[in-house]
């Protein structure tokens, strides 16, 4: 997405805002300098003043006349030697000085002993890979020295690894996704499992940066999200990752933050999302946000092969066309979005053809979300009837010119049933959950840049929008409201943001049949 450039004036202004305060800074930093030694000696004055004034609160009452009767004499004595007085100033400024001292202990210039044992590790451990018999000065030897190979490197309060810059021969093959990964996963396992990397190949540079990512914030709870009609907030990502941020609040403070956002519509490049996760890992809350987003502007549809209940909280509200979860209700509902799709499509040429805008109620928005939809597989062979997922093709195919998005959510463990058509056309992915390199580099058409780990939270993961970069990705927390484990703030703050309700539940399926009617007719 890309950054939307600033007036003239405001550039300017921006420009001549950030030359006055580097001129302000640096007039600071000299004067700092110049007034060094004053600004010492009179720290020293107040520290002595501040220890003379707590020996007098020391002291006895009954010794405080002996003591002034002493200060008396020394003052006295002073005054009538010769430069006694101006021999006092030298002294007292000496003590000042001495005393005013800046007395915080200097950084270490280099590592540690441990630092220095885990740099010097991580030295040998890369010897076998960056280094040949061939080459007369080789850059990594066992036994060689670990600081030419390693300009910069940070460590953090653990003393584990939180930045490296290597340096690597020419010769390496860093083109080759082999030879990197290869690379990768010694860092990971020598700098620390359990964190997430960040690796950076320079290859004009020959140089390799290693940064440890922090974890996202997973207490961003379910809020109405500043966007227009048309985007979707999938869930939220890196500072660096994307150039724009929106406001949040976390209770009584607010917050910005990055978000990854998914554009839908007739001129969205992937009008289609695929999300895949293990069972716990956030998917059904990923679809409930999906959900609640997009009530705000057009209408929904919902399919649950799981069967259990995680959608009955928008049963009945106003926008919601169904919640079904049985296959006789899947397959009425999926049937009406087709011939919906099909309506829409003929009543928007008719109207281009005749010289007009689309009808108005071919350009709302028509959300269909299915959650499993290949639980439906084998209960539609074993009745002989139609596998829902058939009814996908035409949403799928024709749903970006009709305003119709479709979303599926499904497990890895059941990704081969999908169909073909459910395959091609979503090109915009989410991955939630644990899952190796592998696995993620074929959901989502190329590896993170980021190593995945093992433990992560519920609804974290990556994101890929087409052939865009791939984001870490954590999900706005929107649980079920209608779940015991709920807290009560999250639930309040769910039950916020859906529409009232306006049909009675038991009265959804029923009202089906008559739109699908309607469309055959047409």
């Amino acid at each position: 997405m890309a950054r939307r450039p600033l007036p003239r004036i405001l550039s300017t202004g921006s420009a001549q805002i950030a030359r006055s305060r580097e001129l302000a800074r640096t007039a600071a930093d000299s004067a700092t300098d110049v007034l060094h030694p004053l600004i010492t000696i009179t720290r020293g004055l107040r520290r002595l003043a501040s220890a003379g004034r707590r020996r007098w609160a020391e002291t006895p009452k009954d010794k405080r006349g002996p003591l002034l009767f002493l200060a008396a004499s020394v003052i006295l004595v002073v005054a009538l030697v010769p430069y006694g007085p101006l021999l006092a100033v030298i002294t007292l400024m000496a003590a000042a000085a001495w005393q005013g001292r800046d007395r915080t202990p200097p950084a270490p210039d280099g590592p540690d002993e441990s630092q220095t044992q885990r740099l010097q590790s991580l030295y040998e451990a890369l010897v076998p890979y960056f280094s040949t018999a061939e080459d007369p000065a080789p850059l990594y030897a066992h036994g060689g020295d670990w600081e030419k190979a390693f300009p910069a490197y940070e460590f953090d309060g653990s003393g584990r690894i939180a930045h490296l810059v290597i340096r690597y021969p020419a010769y390496f093959p860093d083109g080759a996704a082999d030879s990197r990964a290869r690379i990768e996963q010694l860092l990971t396992a020598k700098s620390g499992r359990g964190r997430e990397y960040l690796f950076t190949w320079d290859e004009e540079g020959n140089e390799l940066t290693v940064g440890v990512l922090a974890p996202l914030p997973t207490d961003i709870a379910a809020q109405r999200f500043v966007t227009a009609p048309g985007e979707t907030v999938l869930g939220f990502t890196d500072p660096t990752s994307v150039q724009r941020t929106l406001p949040l609040t976390y209770g009584e403070e607010q917050r910005d933050v990055p978000p990854v956002v998914w554009r839908t519509g007739v001129r969205s490049t992937e009008p289609h999302l695929l999300v895949v996760g293990q069972p716990g890992s956030g998917t059904s809350t990923l679809l409930r946000s999906i959900a609640i987003q997009a009530l705000r502007y057009g209408d929904v549809l919902i399919v649950e092969g799981g069967g259990s209940g995680e959608y009955a909280c928008l049963s009945g509200r106003d926008g919601v066309l169904g919640v079904e979860a049985g296959l006789a209700g899947a397959l009425t509902g999926l049937e009406w979005a087709a011939h919906e799709t099909e309506r829409r499509l003929i009543a928007a040429n008719g109207a281009r053809q005749a010289g007009h805008a689309p009808p108005d109620d071919t350009r709302r928005p028509l959300w269909i979300l299915l959650d499993r939809p290949t639980a439906f597989t084998p209960l539609a062979e074993a009745d002989g009837r139609e596998d829902p997922q058939s009814l996908l093709q035409v949403p799928l195919r024709h749903g970006r010119a009709a305003s119709v998005t479709v979303v599926v959510a499904e497990q890895f463990d059941s990704l081969d049933l999908l169909s073909d058509a459910v395959r091609q056309h979503t090109r915009a992915r989410v991955v939630l959950g644990p899952a190796s390199a592998g696995r993620l580099a074929s959901v989502l058409g190329a590896p993170p840049h980021t190593t995945p780990v093992d433990q992560v939270p519920p609804g974290r993961g990556y994101a890929r929008l087409g052939s865009g970069p791939v984001h870490r990705l954590q999900v706005p927390a929107t649980p079920d409201p209608c779940d015991d484990a709920t807290s009560e703030v999250q639930r309040q703050a769910v039950l916020e943001l859906l529409p009232p309700v306006t049909t009675p539940a038991d009265a959804e399926t029923e009202s089906l049949p008559v739109p699908v009617e309607a469309a055959v007719a047409e």
